[in-house]
This record gives C-alpha cells, sequence and structure tokens, in this order.
C-alpha cells in the first residue's frame, strides 16, 4: 500500500499532506501539517513507524517554525515509552497509540490495530500530543465500531474526561482505515 492524502481544516486555515506507505516489515506516515494556533501559523512534521500489524514502535515531531522543538518517543509492546536518549516516561506507561491533535491520520493507527467488528467498544489510553505547544499528556478514548463494509466503514471516537464523554464524532473512513471526514475539524481533500 501506497497512500497520498491531504486534509484541510474545517475552522482555522490548515492543510495536511500526508504520504503512508506499507512495506514487508513496517509501515511508515510522514507527514508535513500547516496550521493556525491563535492567529498564529504554524509548520509540523511528524513521522510514524508501525509494524505492519499497526503496533506503534515510534513518533517522532518537529515544529519548523519560531524555536525549533522537537520530539521523538518510542513505545514497546507493553506501553513502555522512553525519549530519544532512552530514559523512560512513566507517565504514559500502558498507552499503545499516539493521537496527535493536528491530524486525523492517527485515529487510524488504533482503528487499523484492533480491526474491531460492528457494536464492539474499545476505551485506550492515548500518548495525546498537543500542537503547536509540542505538549504530551494522558487522554482516555472511546472507538465503537458502526459499520465495517468492503469500502469502509464507520466509527464513533470519544474522548473521555473521569469516564465522561467531553466531545465525540462519527468518523467515516476508507478501505484502508483512513478518515474522510472528521465532523468540524478535518475534511478529505486529495486522495491518491
Amino acid at each position: 500500500m501506497e497512500r497520498q492524502i491531504m486534509w484541510a481544516s474545517h475552522e482555522e486555515p490548515g492543510l495536511e499532506y500526508l504520504h503512508l506507505l506499507q512495506l514487508p516489515d513496517s509501515i511508515v506516515a510522514d507527514s508535513i501539517i500547516l496550521g493556525v494556533h491563535e492567529q498564529q501559523p504554524f509548520r509540523i512534521h511528524y513521522e510514524i513507524h508501525c509494524t505492519p500489524q499497526w503496533r506503534l514502535q515510534d513518533v517522532h515531531v518537529n515544529l519548523l517554525n519560531g524555536p525549533s522543538q522537537s520530539l521523538h518517543l518510542f513505545v514497546d509492546d507493553e506501553g513502555t515509552w522512553t525519549t530519544e536518549g532512552g530514559e523512560g516516561i512513566p507517565s504514559l506507561q500502558g498507552c499503545l497509540d499516539v493521537d496527535i491533535s493536528a491530524t486525523p491520520f492517527t485515529n487510524t493507527l488504533p482503528i487499523r490495530r484492533l480491526a474491531v467488528q460492528p457494536r464492539s467498544v474499545a476505551t485506550l489510553s492515548m500518548a495525546y500530543i498537543v500542537l503547536p505547544q509540542m505538549q504530551v499528556e494522558v487522554t482516555e478514548q472511546r472507538y465503537t465500531c458502526l459499520d465495517v463494509a468492503p469500502a469502509g466503514g464507520r466509527y464513533l471516537f470519544e474522548s473521555l474526561q473521569d469516564g465522561i464523554v467531553s466531545f465525540s464524532a462519527e468518523l467515516p473512513i476508507d478501505d484502508d482505515g483512513l478518515v474522510l471526514d472528521y465532523p468540524g475539524l478535518f475534511r478529505r481533500v486529495g486522495n491518491r
């Protein structure tokens, strides 16, 4: 599989270009995001590496404007996170997936990794990267498979705070598990 996808932001000006490549031994997502936060433009580059089963291995995020900032985080199969220098990150223990705030792509990771059947529900702890602030925190998210078809499907995404839904969106996906429309946030504008 090799895909080139673009999403536009619904609210603020913004655009993402994602190149997704599935190799025999890994999956690589390489993306550039142009966006605006509090009337300030920003540029972000991220690269994500996964196993062929969509298990996250590492995420590298670079803020390309202003004072250069970079995060390069690694995770193993048990959800143990480390920095590029090998330091442990206990606060992220148990998180198997990453959610980057400025992209709909990271919703694909748990959708593909779990491959749940219709009406199945999965509640996950996520390593959430807030952009452009480059802050990492843990969030709880729930994915409910609403429908699966050869051409894609639909998932209900819910962000939880203390077990209570603080945000929800129905996400239509294509046959590769990539979001077509994220109501109020992102919409697909290019596809190959």
